[in-house]
């Protein structure tokens, strides 16, 4: 389907209305996988034209994807990543997990943003950030797309590495999202250590309920079988 490619219209509305000269777009990806940590980036791109066909990551083919990713590495002013691991998941919960990662991606920054652009309806970054959200910025704002597909390939590269480890569950190809192998898997040989132990889809391998760990927000409970 034809998309309206993304604008700089949020950074320069920033701009005029609170004097920001550098602005990061935000996006994460793995919030609903069930393995693997969830991973955020923070991009910084100025105002200048972007690469042709830059969008939300989801909506590109793997191989778009990869090629963008490998153009915006040099065409962004500045980026960073952060983390924050099936470990801190469990301990945390989700939402506490985004603004880890999303802190981690912005300290490692090599300049401070004056406002910050985050994808989605929520502001899981909060105070001291100065904070616009924007419903699928990962379309609309060129900063935020271009974070959207510089995470996407960097955590599915993640994702690829762990793969020769635990070949029967597919990592290179699912990413740690659910999937029949996936499914498969944790049924026959159980969690790996890369998984998240708290989440609901533990729920349906009564084999291995001695691992499953108790969250500290139930309700944030997804990725049901």
């Amino acid at each position: 389907m034809p998309y309206e490619p993304p604008t700089h219209r949020v950074e320069r509305s920033l701009r005029a209305t609170t004097g920001a000269k550098i602005v990061a777009g935000v996006d994460e990806v793995g919030r609903g996988a069930w393995a693997g940590p969830v991973t955020v980036c923070a991009a910084v791109t100025g105002l200048r034209r972007p690469p042709e066909g830059l969008t939300d990551s989801k909506l590109l083919s793997v191989k778009r994807r990869n090629e963008l990713a490998e153009l915006l590495n040099g065409w962004v002013t500045a980026h960073a990543l952060g983390h924050a691991s099936s470990e801190e998941i469990d301990e945390l919960g989700m939402t506490a997990s985004l603004r880890l990662a999303a802190v981690r991606a912005l300290e490692a920054l090599p300049v401070r943003p004056d406002a910050v652009i985050l994808d989605g309806k929520h502001d899981y970054l909060g105070a001291p950030w100065r904070v616009r959200t924007v419903i699928k910025g990962d379309q609309s704002c060129v900063a935020v797309a271009a974070a959207s597909v510089i995470a996407k390939v960097h955590r599915d590269a993640l994702m690829a590495e762990l793969a020769p480890e635990h070949a029967e569950f597919a990592f290179e190809e699912n990413a740690g999202y659910p999937s029949p192998v996936h499914r498969a898997a944790l049924e026959e040989r159980g969690p790996t250590p890369h998984h998240r132990l708290s989440w609901a889809f533990m729920d349906a391998l009564p084999r291995w309920q001695h691992l499953k760990r108790t969250r500290c927000d139930p309700a944030e409970q997804i990725g049901l079988f």
